[in-house]
């Protein structure tokens, strides 16, 4: 069965590798689809941030990424994926990831939505926690994989933290 990780991951964060790790257990193939959304200002372009991701996942052989405009469950359809994996980090992630699922079965009933809780170290991350804290001048090297926490130094040109290597 595939599977479609649909979500902006400007940047993608561990959490997201999590998450992502964890469903390629579960699926036979995982495609992790990056939107179009030209409505959001983004950090990175839609080519580095699949650029990122797929340097993130090289370790992962069930894992394609890609990228899509338009409706999840309507991109699902055309890639003959079953399932939209959807992460969940705390209550209120749930209400409104909840109302999406609702949603998107009204749009099509073949399409199930999977929540995969998020893995207790990672309850607080977001993308947006990690660039408020690179706004700062903080280290996010511990949020994200090291080449993504470098080229969010890049970006808001600081002085890059020291990297803690792991």
């Amino acid at each position: 069965m595939i599977a479609i990780y649909p979500g902006s991951f400007d940047p993608i964060t561990l959490g997201h590798i999590d998450i992502i790790e964890r469903g390629c257990k579960l699926f036979k193939k995982v495609i992790v689809a990056v939107l179009r959304n030209p409505s959001k200002t983004s950090l990175f372009t839609i080519e580095k941030r699949l650029n990122q991701i797929r340097h993130s996942t090289e370790h992962l052989p069930n894992v394609e990424v890609a990228s899509f405009d338009g409706l999840a469950v309507n991109y699902a359809k055309m890639r003959q994926a079953k399932v939209l994996i959807r992460g969940l980090r705390v209550l209120s992630d749930f209400e409104k990831e909840l109302q999406m699922a609702h949603t998107n079965k009204t749009l099509s009933s073949e399409i199930e939505t999977v929540f995969l809780a998020t893995s207790n170290e990672y309850s607080f991350l977001s993308s947006s926690v990690v660039k408020e804290i690179a706004i700062f001048g903080g280290s996010v090297d511990h949020l994200v994989p090291q080449h993504i926490a470098i080229d969010i130094y890049k970006c808001y040109d600081k002085t890059q933290p020291i990297l803690n290597q792991k």
